[in-house]
């Protein structure tokens, strides 16, 4: 009765309700998107961060403390505030090693990430899909970027799926003797090269048989095309966004997503702001959550997971700086109607079941023959490396002369001076 009384005191009081509604929505939003998060961890398709462990301290872990540096995106208590529940990390090199120590430098990253997951009680490293649902930590997954790192060998991406490798990217920005990529004008290897040839193909193939997931992030759209046309298994896009949304080379048309939902693949959306935004200086978490708006109208929810690319670029959407940023996508998400359902999928089930299936095809695979094709020499512009189809084992030889010469001269010295020796 007062306040009908005291007009004033109404309003005040409207004013103060009309205040702090936003306020509680905007908490009850953010509180369930971590309770949603607590309880589906999150799988993140690519971090580069094991990148910077090479660039800041030369892959030395005993020089760094991975729970607290603070030089990169990523660290381990980040990670726990992101609420990450497995990461795949990329062991990247430079398309500039291609054709030179590309295996080599493979090698030594994936040795950093087993020795970083062997050595910290919060990683775990795991190679299948069960060990992912099993794993109470942090599960380590290992991602090849490039297909640079294989040195146009089946031979070699069999070893490296005997490391632990569980998904490789077909390119980077650089074409291989086998693969176009998406990037133009940035490096100048195998500039004839479109689509995936004879020997990507086979490649393509092997990854099926062995169980490795195929990841189209980087590549061009005929490589795609191919890939998708070519896999009896699920594809992954391990770190892309929408074509429509941003016209960037780097990012999905729509009849790729159409052919990627009817594959039962997934495309892990991008926090790499060029990527996002095409340039455009003002990037925030709304303009992340309208590539994920447009890939669910094409696509649909089930072809959707989350690729941040941490440590790999420098610039991310305002709101999501570092790895433990994830929950506010989430909330940004809840907010724009995005069911518990629809997210969880998109947090870990969409790629649990895409890694499954994936198993599943190499499972059915097991009377089919190891790949052993191998591509044409000179297909392959690398004057370091020997071709072996016309190799002829030849004599060893010792001062110019073959292994036979050498023992007749050898009778010729020794005989004269046995005789030489007795009649003396």
């Amino acid at each position: 009765m007062e306040m009908k009384r005291n007009p004033t005191k109404l309003l005040l009081w409207l004013m103060f309700l009309s205040d702090s509604v936003p306020f509680t929505y905007e908490k009850s939003m953010r509180e369930q998107a971590i309770k949603l998060m607590q309880d589906t961890r999150l799988i993140d398709g690519h971090n580069d961060f094991v990148l910077r462990l090479r660039i800041f301290y030369q892959n030395r872990l005993s020089k760094v403390n991975l729970r607290e540096i603070n030089k990169t995106h990523t660290n381990l208590a980040k990670l726990e505030a992101g609420y990450v529940g497995a990461q795949f990390w990329s062991v990247y090199v430079l398309c500039s090693a291609q054709n030179k120590d590309a295996v080599r430098l493979t090698l030594e990253q994936i040795d950093v990430v087993k020795r970083m997951c062997n050595s910290y009680e919060e990683l775990e490293l795991v190679t299948t899909s069960q060990g992912i649902s099993d794993s109470k930590k942090i599960a380590c997954l290992i991602g090849i970027e490039g297909g640079h790192s294989i040195d146009s060998s089946l031979a070699t991406l069999r070893m490296y799926y005997d490391l632990g490798v569980r998904y490789m990217t077909l390119t980077h920005s650089c074409n291989t003797p086998w693969s176009e990529s998406s990037s133009k004008g940035i490096h100048n290897f195998y500039p004839s090269v479109t689509g995936l040839t004879a020997f990507g193909q086979e490649v393509v193939k092997e990854m099926n048989r062995l169980g490795m997931l195929i990841d189209l992030s980087h590549t061009s759209y005929s490589t795609a095309k191919d890939a998708l046309h070519i896999s009896k298994a699920p594809v992954i896009f391990s770190h892309s966004a929408a074509f429509s949304v941003c016209n960037h080379s780097r990012n999905v048309r729509d009849d790729i997503l159409q052919q990627l939902k009817r594959n039962r693949g997934i495309i892990m959306v991008t926090f790499n702001a060029d990527v996002l935004a095409c340039g455009r200086e003002a990037v925030n978490i709304s303009t992340l959550a309208d590539h994920f708006d447009y890939i669910k109208k094409i696509a649909g929810p089930e072809s959707i997971g989350i690729g941040g690319d941490y440590d790999g670029v420098e610039r991310f959407p305002e709101g999501l700086e570092d790895v433990s940023k994830y929950p506010y996508l989430i909330e940004e998400l809840l907010r724009r109607g995005w069911s518990e359902t629809e997210l969880k999928a998109v947090l870990r089930e969409n790629f649990l079941r895409v890694f499954r299936e994936v198993e599943k095809v190499r499972n059915s695979s097991g009377l089919m023959d190891v790949g052993e094709s191998e591509i044409l020499h000179k297909e392959v512009q690398n004057s370091c490396r020997l071709d072996l189809h016309n190799y002829r084992i030849e004599t060893i030889s010792s001062f110019g002369f073959s292994s036979v010469a050498q023992s007749f001269s050898l009778t010729l010295v020794i005989v004269p001076y046995l005789i030489l020796y007795y009649e003396s």
